[in-house]
């Protein structure tokens, strides 16, 4: 039997709410009763101070295990090159900024020496004013002209949200410039009688890849004269394109810069990242292009407190008597509770959609207690609302309506919140550039800011919050993307050839696999090759056939069965665990019983419900290897790495009582298995070391499943990646190897780069992963070392003391790298 962890979809990303919000062995939130401090008062300055109260009592207090001061730091400051226009220097002034950092002056020189340069320094540096300086001189300049458009600019940005924002800003900061510069968003929200406009005056177009790659790039006629006078190129928060979103952008990139040249222009890419290893590296290889890289932060900071903070164990028992701790969505609610009564302005972050609408209904729910007020000063901030719900509460962010949000990354990339206090982060975000990018949304304009990181009962966090070193002394991971991976690349190609016809010039702009996959693509009949150019033969629109972002196809939208009002949309690749026939759906606080999922018609139709239960998807999963790339000698095991096809299918869900996480019981479903062809790492282990690591038959199935569990739990320590991105399989006879197996895969079609990565620390990385087995202080095993939230299998079976063996024999002969 081949025991699997799912990737991104498999199974609710909360997992399941095996303890409720509030428990009898745990204190309330520290909420002041009427007649103490008043809610809502102005916090103190310091974020020191602010721990101390969140950490009042003995309780309180055992829950940080770490706490971290980052000192301020000064600020270093240079002048504006002499290229950039006086009037755009004066319009900064305007704003409050004398004198530039010496990291803003120095891209802005860059810019205008026509190379293109990365920004990668922390969050509130400024990056933003960096790329404006000289985009918006050459747009002074460009207005100038006596014919034509002028000069003009593309600015892309991963979420709509921060688009928005970005325009806000522009328009403020140009203002002193009159007409000269008119920024516009152009995206799926905007308007149809708007899109007009933006096409043929708009000289400084605000998007996202998603709109550039199926909007902009496929009606590249109608962009004709803002493509022809194109000089920049922003791109915004490019650490975020990474694995296989990273990828495609890449490829759309190209063909943007394919369309350019077509047109008469060469852009220079500006680029702003969060601080990560090798900027340059990953923005060439997100451009194709040579790239200038910043990465010398000279800007102010005022000092972090950085807490790092344990849930406490309750009396409760979970899967096979497993002690359990308390949620990091319930301790999450209880301290966003807290910042708010005390006037603290504070964002919680939470990886999930569903763990953001728990922690603002619970944190309500506990303002309503002190000041009924209070609770309408906290609010949800998701991916999936309708548009004009995210406008109002970005706009109530903004003025300070609310005090506390508890949000998705949706928030984290770069849209201006300042004046924060505080940051919790829900749980480890997966990578160390994302935990400090979430980080850094606190103490804007210099003042001193909070951080608490919340572990979840899982092996990473565990691991984190007894190693701070891991967070606080190890750089930020490099950006990992392959622009190559075939699935990926073959959907452009044709894009490209129905934007304009493929040559073989062409070719060399979309790397070395471009000219292999051409025939491939030919014998497809999805292009023919006419003379010395390939076209696309289809009628659809090919760009139309391909989602950027991975998610397997259209959103499944979420309507009201009574009403047929449209509550919001799931990723396709999430509706077979999310949204299937009695599926628990939690929107706006407000919970819904799915009572049809149409998969042909992406609709899922659910009515308002209070069940007294959750819901935890179960599924099956084989997996085969198509081709093995490289194979090393581990001792007498081996460490592959190669393609491999995935089978998954979800074959019934759980129902779980709220209070206790106690099984209610289990509906069989019937939905269609979907095949995966991908990337993976994957070892083996041999009779003799099985016995010399006292592995017998009848723990081998389990030991091999825990360690597959916590591998993949602890392999966001080495690649850019979340576990929700990768998914496992644990098989004690592999009918492909013949031997006791652990397989990580990507959980991408081709690969998202993660396995490879993987599999070249694999000695560092599995020794970490053993080490979180075996210091975890269970007896059996439990969430923070080898249960799974989304193991489809139930968690059954796992041997923690078999995994610990097993690892420690396959570890002592293996290479030092592979």
């Amino acid at each position: 039997m081949a025991f699997n962890h799912l990737p991104a979809g498999a199974h609710d990303a909360f997992g399941p709410l095996s303890i409720p919000p509030v428990t009898h062995s745990m204190p309330m939130a520290n909420i002041s009763p009427p007649g103490g401090p008043s809610a809502g008062a102005p916090a103190q300055t310091s974020p020191q101070a602010v721990l101390d109260r969140l950490t009042a009592g003995p309780s309180r207090a055992s829950r940080v295990t770490h706490t971290e001061h980052l000192p301020p730091r000064a600020a270093r400051y240079a002048v504006w090159p002499d290229r950039i226009r006086p009037e755009v220097i004066s319009a900064v002034r305007a704003a409050g900024i004398e004198h530039p950092w010496a990291h803003q002056a120095q891209a802005a020189e860059h810019a205008l020496d026509g190379e293109s340069v990365v920004v990668a320094t922390g969050t509130a540096s400024g990056k933003s004013l960096a790329y404006l300086t000289p985009v918006l001189t050459a747009l002074l300049d460009g207005s100038e002209a006596p014919n034509g458009r002028g000069a003009t600019a593309l600015y892309l940005a991963p979420t709509k949200a921060l688009a928005a924002d970005q325009r806000r800003a522009v328009r403020a900061l140009a203002a002193p410039l009159g007409n000269a510069v008119r920024a516009a968003v152009y995206d799926g929200d905007t308007p149809v009688e708007e899109r007009e406009w933006v096409r043929q005056y708009a000289n400084y177009v605000l998007t996202n890849p998603d709109m550039l790659h199926r909007g902009i790039l496929p009606s590249h006629p109608r962009w004709s004269s803002f493509l022809r006078a194109l000089r920049y190129v922003v791109i915004d928060e490019c650490h975020t394109y990474r694995g296989v979103f990273g990828s495609h952008v890449a490829q759309v990139l190209r063909r943007l810069r394919r369309l350019c040249a077509r047109y008469g222009s060469d852009p220079v890419f500006l680029l702003a990242s969060a601080t990560s290893a090798e900027p340059a590296l990953s923005a060439e290889r997100l451009t194709g292009l040579p790239v200038r890289e910043v990465a010398d932060d000279a800007s102010p900071r005022g000092d972090l407190v950085f807490a790092l903070w344990e849930p406490p164990l309750t009396e409760l028992h979970g899967e096979k008597g497993a002690p359990v701790r308390r949620t990091a969505t319930a301790e999450t609610a209880d301290l966003l509770t807290d910042l708010t009564v005390q006037g603290v302005r504070s964002v919680a972050f939470v990886r999930s959609r569903r763990g953001a609408e728990l922690i603002s209904v619970i944190a309500q729910e506990r303002l309503a207690e002190v000041d009924r007020s209070l609770a309408r000063r906290v609010a949800a901030y998701r991916g999936g609302y309708l548009p004009e719900e995210r406008r109002a509460l970005e706009r109530a962010l903004h003025s300070g309506e609310l005090l506390g949000l508890a949000a998705t990354t949706a928030l984290e990339l770069g849209v201006d919140v300042s004046g924060l206090d505080a940051v919790i982060i829900a749980g480890y975000p997966g990578t160390r550039a994302s935990l400090w990018q979430q980080a850094g949304r606190a103490g804007r304009a210099g003042q001193g800011a909070l951080a608490v990181l919340v572990a979840r009962d899982d092996p990473l966090d565990t691991y984190l919050v007894h190693h701070p070193e891991a967070l606080f002394r190890q750089p930020v991971e490099s950006t990992v993307l392959d622009p190559d991976n075939p699935y990926v690349l073959a959907p452009h190609l044709c894009a490209a050839a129905a934007e304009l016809p493929l040559v073989e010039e062409d070719l060399a702009l979309f790397g070395p696999a471009a000219e292999e996959l051409l025939p491939q693509l030919e014998a497809a009949k999805l292009l023919r090759r006419r003379t010395k150019a390939w076209h696309w033969t289809r009628r659809e629109r090919a760009a139309d056939l391909t989602d950027i972002r991975g998610e397997g196809g259209n959103p499944v939208q979420i309507v009201e069965e009574g009403t047929g009002r449209l509550l919001g949309t799931v990723d396709a690749s999430a509706a077979h665990t999310t949204v299937h026939e009695g599926a628990v759906h939690l929107h706006q606080g407000r919970t819904y019983l799915v009572r049809h999922l149409d998969l042909e018609d992406s609709v899922a139709l659910v009515e308002e419900a209070v069940p007294p239960y959750s819901t935890t998807a179960r599924d099956t999963t084989a997996i085969s290897i198509l081709e093995t790339d490289v194979e090393v000698p581990w001792g007498e095991g081996r460490l592959c790495y190669g393609s491999v096809e995935v089978t998954n299918q979800v074959v019934s869900f759980l129902r779980r009582k709220l209070m206790t996480g106690e099984v209610l019981g289990e509906t069989k479903l019937e939905l269609p298995p979907r095949t995966l062809r991908t990337r993976a790492v994957w070892w083996t282990v041999t009779e003799d070391q099985l016995d010399a690591a006292r592995v017998h038959p009848e723990i081998l199935g389990g030991a091999l499943h825990a360690a597959e569990h916590a591998s993949i739990g602890m392999l966001p320590l080495f690649a850019t990646c979340d576990r929700w991105d990768i998914g496992g399989v644990s098989v004690p006879l592999h009918p492909d190897t013949l031997l006791p197996t652990v397989f990580v895969y990507d959980g991408h079609p081709g690969g998202a780069g993660f396995a490879e990565r993987a599999f070249h620390t694999a000695r560092e990385w599995l020794t970490a992963t053993r080490q979180a087995i075996a210091s975890c202080e269970c007896e059996a095993g439990c969430p923070s070392c080898i249960q799974s939230p989304k193991c489809g299998n139930g968690n059954e079976p796992l041997h923690k003391r078999g995994a610990v063996r097993l690892l420690s024999v396959l570890l002592r002969d293996a290479e030092p790298s592979a």
